[in-house]
C-alpha cells in the first residue's frame, strides 16, 4: 500500500537520515522523495511516497519518536479525494471537473454539486451527481451559509471546491474548512482582486490575464496561492474578449491546482504554500 508522509520540523543536520531510517527499519520502500528548507524560518519540509504494509499509526509513532520537535507528521493513505463543488451560474469550471471525472482523470469523487441557483442542475444531472439547489434570495448571508453548510456536511466531503461559486464567504463558514477550499479567481493575483477582475484589467490597459487557484481564507482572495496562469492579450481586446479568453485559463488553473492537492503535494505554511511537484 502507498502512503504519502509529510514532515515538518525545524531544520537540523541529519533530519533525512533519521526519517529515511524510520522507513527502512519498518521495511518501507521510498518511491519518491523531496525535501526543502525555507532559510529565512529555518524550516524543514520533507514528502514522501512510501510503499509497505507497516500500519499508518505505527509509522507516525516511529516518526515523532525520531522526531520530538517536528511540527507536523501526517501518513495518508494514496486514494481518491471526497469533494463537493459549490457552484453559481457559470457552467466552465464545473463542466471541465465533471468531464474530467466521468474520463476518469480526476483524483477525487465528487460527491455533490451545491449551488445558490438552479442554473447549472441540468448540466449536473447529466453526469449523475446530486445536485442540491440553496437559494439565497430573501436569507441573510448567516442564514444562506448556515442551510449551505447544513447540505454540505450531508456529503462528508475532505474538500470543497468553489467553481465560480460567487458569494463572499463569511469567517465562520471558512472556520469550518480551514484550508480545505479551493478556489478560482478570475485574475493574475495579487493583482484586480474582487468583482469584476477583466474590466479592472481592460481599463488598466493590461497586455497578459491570467487566473489564480488558491485557499480560501478570511483574507479575500488572498488566500495561499497554489496555481497560476496567463494568456497574453492587446488593446484590441474588449473586457469581454477577455473574460472569454479567460474562461480557459480559469478552468485549466483550477484543474492543474486540483491535482497537486488531491496528489497530496501541497503543503501551506504561514500565507504560502510549499508544492512538491
Amino acid at each position: 500500500m502507498k502512503r504519502i508522509v509529510f514532515v515538518e520540523a525545524p531544520d537540523a543536520v541529519g533530519l533525512v537520515h533519521r526519517i529515511t531510517g524510520v522507513f527502512v527499519e519498518l521495511g518501507l520502500n521510498i518511491v519518491t522523495n523531496d525535501e526543502y528548507v525555507a532559510q529565512k524560518n529555518r524550516r524543514f519540509f520533507m514528502r514522501s511516497e512510501v510503499v509497505g504494509t507497516a500500519d499508518d499509526q505505527v509509522i507516525r509513532v516511529a516518526l515523532r519518536e525520531r522526531l520530538p520537535l517536528a511540527e507536523t507528521i501526517w501518513v495518508l493513505p494514496e486514494r481518491k479525494k471526497e469533494i463537493v463543488v459549490l457552484a453559481t451560474k457559470e457552467s466552465h469550471c464545473l463542466g471541465d471537473l465533471l468531464l474530467r471525472q466521468y474520463a476518469g482523470e480526476l483524483k477525487a469523487n465528487i460527491r455533490a454539486v451545491i449551488a445558490n441557483h438552479d442554473t447549472l442542475g441540468s448540466l449536473v444531472e447529466k453526469f449523475g451527481v446530486p445536485f442540491v439547489h440553496v437559494p439565497h434570495k430573501g436569507l441573510t448571508r448567516e442564514a444562506h451559509e448556515r442551510a449551505m453548510l447544513a447540505e454540505i456536511h450531508r456529503f462528508e466531503p475532505e474538500l470543497l471546491v468553489l467553481a465560480k461559486y460567487m458569494r463572499v464567504l463569511s469567517s465562520d463558514f471558512v472556520s469550518a474548512f480551514p484550508h480545505r477550499m479551493v478556489n478560482i479567481h478570475h485574475s493574475f493575483l495579487p493583482a484586480f482582486v474582487g468583482a469584476q477582475p477583466y474590466r479592472q484589467a481592460w481599463e488598466r490597459g493590461v497586455k497578459i490575464i491570467g487566473a489564480t487557484s488558491h485557499f480560501v481564507t478570511d483574507d479575500l482572495d488572498a488566500g495561499p496561492i497554489i496555481a497560476q496562469q496567463v494568456l497574453p492579450v492587446d488593446h484590441t481586446h474588449s473586457a469581454r474578449d477577455m473574460a472569454l479568453a479567460g474562461r480557459d485559463v480559469e478552468k485549466n488553473t483550477l484543474a492543474n491546482a486540483l491535482k497537486l492537492v488531491f496528489e497530496d503535494r501541497v503543503f501551506v505554511f504561514q500565507n504560502r504554500t510549499i508544492i512538491f511537484n
